[in-house]
């Protein structure tokens, strides 16, 4: 495999010059605070901050890695289907899992990724389900027909959202996320068994038909359930106890009629509730008795571009969870989501009102602070959209394109599932821009039309212990390069490529839909189809690893 670490090293090489650079120093901005009732200040909700960031604190090697021969015929804890991310627990050599069949909890002891206890399967799983796992890893999916039957034993044959994909883990290690129209309570036991703490049924004040889209938690330890129509605010210790009924604060604002809301929510420590639906950016406020849309609390609403459709997971609307930008004394206070135009555009909005004297670029909707157009490189009229959110670091925002140049006609979940065969191309494109707080303003920095991001949503490696700040995307080249499924790390300011991950072409390497997350030496941990896996990072050499359950040693 010399070859490929030669040609890494070119194209390395070659992006650090090519790179585009501003010629003023980027301005820094204060840091999201950490929530004081999530169980670690990363990773222990999705998006892996209360702000949605995307944002880790680790440092990542800058080499290439190749682990095609090393993978295990099997994840290290087979899971799922759909595994989107591994969370924190209170204590740092344990995670959590959550998959579309139920929940794991997992060890970190002796650098490896084993089961702590046996999973928590849902009572409605049936077997079928429960043998895609094994049956993926030795009849990999080679035809059409094969994933619209997979996607179809999911109950996602509508093209809708995925089970579980939000989940949020408190400071007494207490695991909420959802299945079905339920808000499960999970525990754990001194003998690390999984427990149902409650359930809370969400009938109570969704409406009939409305689904649930995401949970997260307020900074005065408030559960804030998204339906697809309205966002509640409740209190988990009116259910977390094993009662039989809730007993608790219960808090409901309704978006406007005829739309849908299809991603999360970002939080900050004001109580500010920012949700976008497919036509609508909102900022509620927790008051710490009611959730409020009034503006004298400081809640807002507006319009932002959309009504296109486009071949991603829902079709129309931003494709984005809100992620928030600029903290405490920070200049600028932002919130930037992709709007839902074909070709998409980055737009910023702000958070805390419209600051006196600012000429609105757009006047008939002045929370808007900027808005730019996503390019990546790629031709003019090419679609450009996704279903991943803005990757936020300081004032610098990272993108990435999901529309692949063609498509099955199906659905994007039967197409993603077939990423890595002859059959169709990955999507490729991705941008990096950067928020001036002198003009109010954004830039593009740089943009990489050769790299592939599937489905999985990027992650930035940076902070204060971190040197080399990078952005990792994960794709498939089979039809390009040979290499199946990589995990790519570009270096933050210039685009230039630093380290990458062969994961090969086994469906091991298809994130679908899940985080790119890293362990604080540096490990990658890769939430993938069928479950996560952890793979050893060396200090030198080109062979990453996969290492043995109990005893951590790589063969």
């Amino acid at each position: 495999m010399k070859w490929r670490v030669a040609v890494f090293q070119i194209f390395t090489s070659f992006f650090a010059c090519m790179a585009t650079m501003a010629a003023a120093p980027y301005a820094w901005a204060d840091s999201a605070p950490p929530n004081p009732f999530l169980s670690a200040p990363v990773y222990a909700i999705t998006h892996f901050d209360s702000a949605q960031t995307n944002d880790f604190p680790y440092p990542v090697s800058t080499s290439a890695y190749n682990v095609n021969t090393l993978l295990p015929a099997t994840p290290q804890v087979p899971a799922g289907p759909i595994n989107l991310m591994t969370l924190a627990s209170t204590d740092p050599n344990y995670m959590w899992g959550v998959s579309a069949t139920g929940v794991n909890y997992m060890s970190l002891a002796n650098n490896t990724l084993t089961a702590a206890s046996l999973p928590y399967v849902l009572p409605s799983v049936t077997a079928p389900v429960l043998n895609l796992v094994t049956s993926l890893l030795s009849s990999p999916i080679t035809t059409l027909q094969q994933a619209q039957n997979i996607i179809s034993q999911l109950g996602l044959a509508g093209g809708g959202g995925l089970p579980s994909a939000y989940s949020v883990v408190d400071k007494n290690n207490i695991l909420y996320t959802n299945y079905g129209s339920m808000i499960y309570a999970f525990g754990v036991n001194a003998l690390k068994q999984i427990t149902v703490k409650g359930m809370l049924n969400t009938g109570l004040f969704l409406q009939s038909g409305e689904s649930i889209t995401g949970v997260v938690m307020t900074y005065d330890g408030k559960l804030v359930v998204l339906g697809s129509h309205s966002a509640t605010v409740v209190d988990p210790g009116g259910f977390n106890q094993g009662q039989s009924t809730y007993s608790g604060i219960m808090s409901t604002q309704q978006i406007n009629s005829g739309e849908t809301i299809s991603n999360s929510a970002a939080v900050d420590p004001d109580g500010g509730i920012y949700i976008v639906s497919n036509a609508t950016m909102y900022k509620f406020v927790w008051t710490g008795t009611t959730l409020s849309n009034s503006a004298s609390n400081g809640a807002w609403s507006s319009s932002y571009p959309s009504g296109d459709t486009y071949f991603t997971a829902f079709g129309s609307g931003s494709g984005s969870t809100p992620a928030l930008m600029g903290f405490g004394s920070d200049p600028d206070q932002l919130v930037v989501i992709t709007d839902g135009k074909a070709r998409m555009h980055l737009v910023a909005f702000w958070r805390n009102g419209v600051p006196s004297g600012f000429t609105p670029p757009f006047p008939a909707t002045p929370q808007i602070a900027g808005m730019i157009q996503v390019n990546c490189g790629l031709p003019a009229g090419q679609q450009i959209q996704t279903d991943q959110s803005v990757s936020v670091y300081n004032y610098g925002a990272f993108v990435v394109n999901n529309i692949a140049a063609s498509n099955s006609g199906t659905t994007p979940l039967v197409d993603n599932l077939l990423r890595g065969t002859a059959i169709y191309p990955s999507p490729l494109g991705v941008e990096r821009f950067q928020w001036d707080t002198g003009s109010h303003s954004w830039s593009s920095v740089w943009s990489r039309p050769d790299i592939s991001s599937n489905s999985m949503v990027p992650a930035i490696s940076s902070g204060p212990g971190v040197s080399n700040t990078q952005v990792f995307t994960s794709g498939n080249y089979g039809m390009t390069t040979g290499q199946g499924w990589v995990v790519t790390g570009m270096n933050w300011n210039t685009g230039a490529t630093q380290f990458q991950v062969v994961m090969g072409s086994s469906i091991v390497g298809n994130g679908f839909y899940g985080l790119i997350q890293f362990l604080p030496n540096g490990d990658l941990l890769f939430n993938s189809f069928v479950g996560p896996t952890r793979v050893r990072i060396p200090a030198s050499g080109s062979s990453a690893c996969v290492p043995m359950a109990l005893t951590g040693i790589c063969l």
